[in-house]
C-alpha cells in the first residue's frame, strides 16, 4: 500500500512538473508568422537582425552609398504619396533650372493656392526666383509655387509630369506613377517605398537640396506685388531640436498626409559615416515619426560599413559593403560578371546584396620560360648535391699556392 502511493505521488510531481514546464509559444515566434510580420521581407534572411514591426503599411530603411537594404517592409507595395512627391519636384527643378531663374506666377499657380492644400497665398504676376520657390515648396509645402515650379521646368504642369515618370525610370524606380506635383489625391498616382528611398537618395546627393532641407528658416522678401516679406520655417519634426521626435543626424526630409494617404515621411540622415535615407508610408495612428526613429535606431545599432577589398590590388571602385555588426569577410560570399576588362563584382550576405565593386582583369602571365628556367635550376642542384667536393677543395688549394708562388717571384724581380 505504501508503495503505491509513493508510486502515485512520483506521477503527481512528474505530471507538474511537465504541465509547468510547457511554457506558451506566441505564433510568430514558434508557429506560422502571422500576416502582418511576413511583410518584412528583411528578417527572412540568414543572419540578419530582426527588424522591428511596425503599424505602418509600408517602409524601408536603405544605405546609400551601396543601395544596401537593411530594412524593408510591403517596400515593392504601391500606396498613395502625399507630399513625399514635393522631394522630386525639387530635384528636378535643380537638375532642370537656376535658382536665379524668375519664376512668374500664373493661372496655374494661383490654382494650387485655391485648392486646399498648402500655399503662400501667391498671386497672379507676382515674382520669385528659383530658390525662393525651392525653399517654399520645401519648407511650406506650398502646392501653388509647387504648380508654378512645374510649368516653368516643363512648360506645362502635363509636361513636366513627363519628365518626372522619366527621371523615376533613370533612378530605377520600377512601381510608382507620378500624375501632379503636389501630391494631392489622384487614384493614379502612386509611389513605392522602394522607389521613393531611391528619389531621396538622388535629391540628397544634390548639395543644394541638402542646403534646403537642412535649413531651419528662410525669408522670401517683399515682391514686386506682396507688401511685405514671408518668413518660411522648417516644419520637419525630426529637425526641430526643441521637438520631442528630434533626430541627432537627421539630414531633411519631408512629412505627408491626406485621407488618402494616411501620414507618409521620406527622410535621411548619417551617423559614424553611414548615411541612411528612411521611408514610411500609410501610417493611421499618428506615429510616423516615432516609427521612422525605431528603424533609423535599429539600422544604425545593427550594421556596419565593411571594405571587402582594402587588399586587392586590382580594386578599380566600390568594395564597401554594409553587413550586420559583428560579421567579418568571411560571411561573404561574390559574384563576378566580366565586361570589357573589367569585372563587375556583388558582394553577397546570405544571398542578399550588401555591396559592389569594379576590378581589373589581370591577363595570364606565359610562365613557360620561367618553368623551363626553374628545372634547369633543379637539375643543377641535384647533380651538385650528387658529387663530393673534395677534388673542388684540392683545386682550389692548388690554385691559391700558385699564386703565392707568382707573387713572391714578381717581388723579388722588382728588387732586383
Amino acid at each position: 500500500m505504501n508503495i503505491r502511493k509513493f508510486t502515485a505521488g512520483l506521477l503527481a510531481i512528474g505530471l507538474c512538473a511537465t504541465l509547468l514546464a510547457r511554457t506558451p509559444v506566441r505564433a510568430e515566434e514558434g508557429g506560422a508568422p502571422q500576416e502582418e510580420s511576413s511583410s518584412i521581407t528583411t528578417n527572412a534572411i540568414p543572419g540578419w537582425p530582426q527588424g522591428p514591426d511596425i503599424s505602418s503599411t509600408a517602409a524601408v530603411v536603405m544605405e546609400t552609398s551601396t543601395d544596401t537594404i537593411l530594412y524593408g517592409k510591403n517596400m515593392d507595395h504601391p500606396l498613395y504619396p502625399a507630399a513625399a512627391v514635393k522631394i522630386m519636384t525639387i530635384l528636378l527643378a535643380l537638375e532642370n533650372s537656376a535658382l536665379e531663374d524668375q519664376v512668374v506666377i500664373t493661372a496655374t499657380g494661383v490654382s494650387g493656392a485655391t485648392d486646399g492644400g498648402a500655399n503662400i497665398a501667391a498671386q497672379l504676376d507676382e515674382e520669385f526666383t528659383m530658390e525662393q520657390c525651392l525653399y517654399a515648396v520645401m519648407m511650406a509645402s506650398a502646392n501653388d509655387i509647387a504648380m508654378q515650379v512645374a510649368e516653368h521646368v516643363g512648360g506645362s504642369v502635363e509636361a513636366f509630369v513627363e519628365m518626372m515618370n522619366t527621371r523615376a525610370k533613370e533612378l530605377g524606380c520600377t512601381g510608382s506613377v507620378f500624375t501632379n506635383p503636389t501630391g494631392l489625391p489622384d487614384e493614379n498616382q502612386h509611389i513605392t517605398a522602394h522607389d521613393m528611398a531611391l528619389i531621396m537618395e538622388a535629391a540628397i546627393t544634390n548639395d543644394t537640396f541638402r542646403t534646403i532641407a537642412s535649413a531651419s528658416s528662410y525669408t522670401i522678401p517683399a515682391t514686386n506685388v506682396s507688401g511685405g516679406e514671408r518668413v518660411l520655417t522648417n516644419n520637419f519634426s525630426m529637425m526641430n531640436p526643441a521637438g520631442s521626435v528630434y533626430y541627432e543626424g537627421c539630414l531633411g526630409g519631408k512629412e505627408g498626409a491626406t485621407s488618402a494617404s494616411g501620414s507618409t515621411l521620406v527622410c535621411a540622415a548619417e551617423r559614424n559615416g553611414m548615411q541612411l535615407v528612411a521611408v514610411v508610408l500609410q501610417n493611421v495612428n499618428d506615429q510616423i515619426n516615432a516609427e521612422t526613429i525605431t528603424l533609423l535606431d535599429y539600422a544604425f545599432e545593427n550594421f556596419q560599413m565593411f571594405s571587402a577589398g582594402a587588399d586587392d590590388f586590382n580594386l578599380l571602385s566600390g568594395g564597401t559593403v554594409v553587413i550586420p555588426a559583428g560579421a567579418g569577410e568571411d560571411s561573404l560570399t561574390a559574384e563576378d560578371t566580366e565586361t570589357e576588362g573589367e569585372i563587375s563584382r556583388t558582394y553577397l550576405f546570405g544571398g542578399t546584396p550588401v555591396g559592389t565593386a569594379r576590378l581589373m582583369v589581370t591577363e595570364a602571365q606565359d610562365t613557360s620560360g620561367l618553368e623551363e628556367g626553374e628545372k634547369n635550376m633543379a637539375a643543377s642542384a641535384t647533380f651538385s648535391s650528387s658529387k663530393s667536393m673534395i677534388p673542388y677543395y684540392v683545386i682550389g688549394c692548388a690554385g691559391i699556392f700558385l699564386m703565392i708562388l707568382l707573387i713572391r717571384m714578381l717581388v723579388k724581380t722588382a728588387k732586383s
